[in-house]
């Protein structure tokens, strides 16, 4: 069984790129959001229940996938260049790596106005609730660019990152099932 984790900007793809493996594939999809909107019902975003109970909830899906025998694509942000986040990847990893599961690591990139673009798709307003307040939404998408969440300056994640396969995407100007081919394609021939 494999875990294909999906990490990169916000309102990159990594979503709508993970339900296109999904569909194409018998690949299960756990996005970011399956956990964050439902909190949101009840906590205010980066409240400290909000954060605990995400990276709690988080981490039992992941536990549990991990011991079960199923594919999984997880998406997640990623702030790279955080020492904390790097910590917390290990950990979501970890169950994978105890069940001796396989791990790939693919990277979604495109530019700030493509991410911007992206941000009022349908899809992603749909599934995402919380993305509906556009100001908000597009607000927070040009703040994160302050952290990196992309992989070439030399970062605490890249310790992460090296001990898996990796595939780094520009997905820019590309349809979301043909980078979902890809990306099918590159695991298969790297082993699994």
């Amino acid at each position: 069984m494999t875990l294909l984790f999906v990490f990169g900007p916000p309102a990159v793809g990594k979503m709508t790129v993970g339900r296109e493996i999904a569909d194409a594939s018998d690949f299960r999809l756990f996005h970011n959001h399956h956990v964050i909107e439902p909190l949101l019902d009840v906590f205010e975003f980066e409240t400290p229940q909000f954060q605990t109970l995400m990276s709690e909830f988080r981490q039992r899906v992941l536990e549990e996938a991990a011991t079960a025998d199923i594919d999984l694509v997880f998406t997640l942000v990623w702030a790279l260049d955080l020492p904390e986040d790097a910590a917390a990847m290990r950990r979501h990893l970890a169950p994978f790596v105890e069940a001796g599961r396989r791990i790939v690591m693919v990277e979604l990139y495109a530019d700030l106005e493509t991410r911007l673009d992206r941000n009022r798709t349908p899809y992603r307003l749909a599934e995402k609730k919380s993305k509906r307040d556009l100001v908000w939404s597009e607000g927070n998408v040009r703040d994160l660019e302050r952290i990196q969440m992309n992989t070439g300056v030399s970062s605490p994640g890249d310790e992460v990152i090296a001990g898996f396969p990796h595939l780094r995407i520009d997905n820019t100007d590309r349809a979301p099932e043909e980078v979902a081919a890809e990306v099918l394609a590159w695991v298969a021939a790297s082993g699994g």
